[in-house]
């Protein structure tokens, strides 16, 4: 059967398609700040010194990181509402438990990321805080998370990358998402090529937009190398770099 490209390019600029593709958005950006949100305490948390809770917590997100995506969809779905009645109602969307199966999982593998950001900094940076009278707060900060930001940046955008990819899996729980649209789509009328093609230049055309800022981003956060050269000593980068601040 030959390729349609009428099918095609009306599927491409069809509204059905279109709104797909932001709720698939729209899904992917909620669930990768609320990631955000849970993953720095957590991240801070988990790297202070063992107990029995941060042991808890720590087999907590192995879980979420262990445990296939499609199944966590499946059970927040289905499985929640027969523990906590309150999810029986009718506000229980098929969005809804997208974005708290999406956001628990993404705040797993996020925490990771920023755990390892902020074990990259050197010791001596906080240690130059003490010296320098700030608070825990004020090193935190001013000092520890502008620099983990930066080195957390890459993998935190390869993660939502990911993780907008992932969002297709919620068609399965009937959420109208780009995947589910064009699952109906080919369900009836059987034009496989046309429609998967359309689906596949949406993806690519988000994903290389979040590619392009990503380098943006790192751009404009690239370390000044030799200006961290030319310091003569840990203290005065902490000062530099408070100051700027």
């Amino acid at each position: 059967m030959a390729f349609d490209s009428s099918v095609f390019f009306g599927a491409l600029f069809s509204t059905a398609f279109l709104n797909g593709a932001l709720v698939t958005v729209f899904l992917a950006l909620l669930s990768h700040g609320v990631g955000i949100l849970i993953s720095i305490p957590a991240a801070l948390y988990i790297s202070g010194p063992p107990s029995l809770l941060r042991w808890l917590v720590k087999g907590v997100l192995g879980v979420l990181r262990g445990a296939p995506t499609l199944l966590q969809l499946l059970f927040v779905w289905n499985a929640l509402p027969q523990f906590f009645p309150v999810f029986r109602e009718p506000w229980f969307s098929p969005f809804l438990a997208a974005w708290i199966a999406l956001s628990l999982n993404e705040a797993a593998y996020q925490t990771e990321i920023n755990r390892a950001a902020l074990g990259a900094i050197d010791p001596g940076q906080k240690a130059a805080g003490v010296a320098l009278g700030l608070t825990r707060f004020q090193i935190l900060r001013k000092i520890l998370l502008p620099q983990a930001v930066r080195v957390a940046l890459p993998s935190t955008a390869n993660e939502f990358i990911t993780l907008l990819k992932i969002t297709s899996l919620a068609s399965v729980i009937s959420l109208s998402e780009l995947m589910s649209v064009t699952s109906r789509a080919v369900a009836t009328t059987f034009q496989f090529t046309e429609y998967y093609a359309a689906a596949l230049v949406y993806y690519l055309v988000m994903v290389y937009v979040l590619v392009f800022l990503q380098s943006r981003l790192e751009r404009r956060l690239v370390w000044n190398t030799s200006a961290a050269a030319a310091a003569p000593g840990m203290l005065q980068k902490a000062m530099a770099f408070y100051r700027r601040s």
